[in-house]
């Protein structure tokens, strides 16, 4: 049976799919993490921590599913880039894993003794695993910038240099500190909506601070590129419709590289624009008390700079920094044809439904929490 679309065409698609489900965790479990590293700041007592966790006590889990997904997608559709970055960054997902752990482990046991000692022990566990998260994600992106100590022998065996200290430079802790400020601006900007009184000023407070941070280090990671000596580039044909192989591509280190395809494809150039766009709505949502316009903007933050990554390094995905032979791009690091195509099908199956879920689950639990609540209602955390 022929399959309707073309290897190229297929690849493609998966590409702007993976970055469909890394924007949709960002946007969704993003504001998660970002409240819970602003948790210990703007609850003082327990009352007031116990509005924070309750804003997203009924939708958290929920929102962990993108992260499930794109770990699926990676796993699926681009087994090279599995093999590398979650052989490679081992360490540093333990890590990230071991903090996530603390999120249900403290909203299931915070309140089940009164001690406030207690409590509060808990609160800066949910403290940790939201800044522990936003952090080590940023550090990755960064890696994933300035390329990766990998390399493939003559049978494509993965083999990685690196360490877990390796991972942590200059311009990866500030693209780790931007993705604290994105994540932490996101979580303000959901405290806004869903928290009311001395709560919500703090976060407003707090968002203005990470807004002004997002752009501020968004600028220095882009000048990073432009002049630090980071990007890579294709050197001659590259085969789009052929096996995959990431042996069949000849890649050059080049500072400034990335920013080659907005020379190319001007159109691209929205993407680092809603990068700043968004924090500057953010912060005029925050001076003129215009909650929605807050979360609006903090949303367009995630969506700009996320995209920024993808759009500046297509067609790369994963480069390596040791042997820039082994570096894998959309066209010699995906699955079969067949492959692509199934999956695409059984997701344009289930994630139509996925979403509609979503949105219903929200529609129904969406309002603010207020004190009378945490007060009164025996459900809550």
């Amino acid at each position: 049976m022929s399959i309707p679309l073309d290897f190229e065409t297929l690849r493609i698609i998966w590409w702007l799919l993976l970055g469909v489900l890394l924007i949709g965790f960002a946007l969704t479990d993003g504001f998660d993490l970002g409240t819970g590293a602003l948790l210990p700041f703007v609850g003082k007592t327990d009352e007031e921590r116990r509005m924070v966790i309750n804003t997203i006590g009924a939708t958290w889990e929920g929102n962990q599913v993108w992260f499930i997904l794109g770990g699926g997608a990676i796993f699926a559709a681009w087994p090279f880039v599995y093999a590398v970055s979650f052989s490679g960054f081992y360490l540093a997902m333990f890590l990230v894993l071991s903090a996530l752990i603390l999120r249900p482990v403290g909203f299931k046991y915070r309140s089940k003794h009164p001690d406030l000692k207690w409590r509060y022990r808990w609160d800066w566990a949910l403290f940790v695993g939201g800044f522990v998260p936003a952090l080590v994600f940023g550090v990755a992106v960064g890696n994933v910038l300035k390329g990766i100590p990998f390399r493939f022998d003559g049978d494509l065996r993965a083999f990685y240099e690196g360490s877990l200290l390796g991972l942590f430079t200059p311009f990866t802790l500030v693209t780790g500190l931007l993705s604290v400020a994105m994540l932490v601006l996101h979580g303000a900007g959901w405290l806004s909506l869903k928290s009311e009184g001395v709560v919500r000023e703090r976060a407003r407070r707090f968002g203005q601070v990470a807004a002004v941070l997002a752009i501020l280090l968004f600028a220095v990671g882009g000048l990073f590129v432009a002049y630090g000596g980071i990007g890579y580039r294709l050197d001659g044909l590259v085969d789009a419709g052929g096996p995959s192989n990431p042996r069949f591509s000849t890649t050059v280190a080049e500072g400034g590289a990335w920013l080659a395809n907005y020379g190319a494809y001007p159109w691209m150039l929205i993407a680092p624009l809603l990068g700043f766009v968004g924090p500057v709505l953010a912060l005029l949502g925050i001076r003129g008390r215009n909650d929605v316009l807050v979360f609006a903007g903090s949303s367009l933050a995630n969506v700009g700079i996320i995209s920024t990554v993808g759009l500046s390094m297509f067609p790369y995905i994963l480069p390596s920094s040791i042997d820039p032979l082994s570096s894998l791009t959309v066209w010699n690091a995906s699955s079969s044809h067949g492959t692509l195509f199934t999956m695409l099908i059984v997701t344009a199956i289930f994630l139509p439904i996925v979403l509609a879920y979503t949105a219903w689950a929200y529609r129904i639990m969406f309002g603010r929490v207020t004190e009378q609540d945490v007060r009164t209602n025996p459900d809550f955390y």
